[in-house]
């Protein structure tokens, strides 16, 4: 009899299951139906400033299904020192955030966490990416039925995919993005 090693067909991201800041396991299908930002993070990464649009894009379309979901990495310039208690203390105290913040994760190597092995494996060959997540400040944008949209380097400030957050937000309630004035 031959043994079959097949591995689960994975469809969307709501398949995955992951730790809040708390360690507690978090079913990302509790997210189905709501736009996704995920973001790997480094608190004291060149890149925090960043903190500031995330914010500012939660909170103007956390009403229309928008969701940001970050997790913390040290694999890249050891930018996300300590435990998960005192990320989040540092966070709260430096930042302000109030998107949901999840535990620290590794996203290089035999060790990878399986939902950004997953996020990695939907953007190769896609939006010119040939190569592995290579900072702080990747971002995922996916759709309300969890599929990948755009994939947005480090380098891309969250004001520059502002109006693909608005379309994706509003389209569920049937309102075209187009006709709403930015604010």
């Amino acid at each position: 009899m031959k043994k079959q090693n097949q591995k689960k067909r994975v469809r969307d991201v709501y398949q995955f299951t992951v730790k809040d800041i708390d360690g507690n396991e978090v079913s990302l299908e509790d997210y189905r139906g709501k736009v996704l930002l995920i973001v790997n993070s480094g608190i004291t990464c060149g890149y925090n400033y960043q903190y500031d649009d995330l914010e500012d894009l939660y909170r103007k379309y956390k009403k229309e299904g928008f969701e940001i979901l970050e997790f913390p990495c040290n694999q890249f310039g050891v930018r996300a020192e300590g435990s998960n208690a005192e990320i989040a203390e540092y966070r709260t105290t430096h930042f302000g955030i109030s998107f949901p913040l999840f535990a620290k994760i590794t996203i290089k190597g035999k060790e990878a966490d399986p939902l950004f092995a997953y996020l990695e494996s939907q953007s190769k060959g896609r939006f010119r990416f040939q190569r592995r997540i290579k900072w702080n400040f990747t971002k995922f944008l996916l759709n309300r039925n969890g599929k990948l949209v755009m994939r947005y380097e480090p380098t891309v400030e969250p004001r520059d995919f502002d109006r693909k957050i608005k379309e994706l937000a509003f389209s569920r309630i049937g309102r075209e993005a187009d006709n709403w004035a930015d604010s």
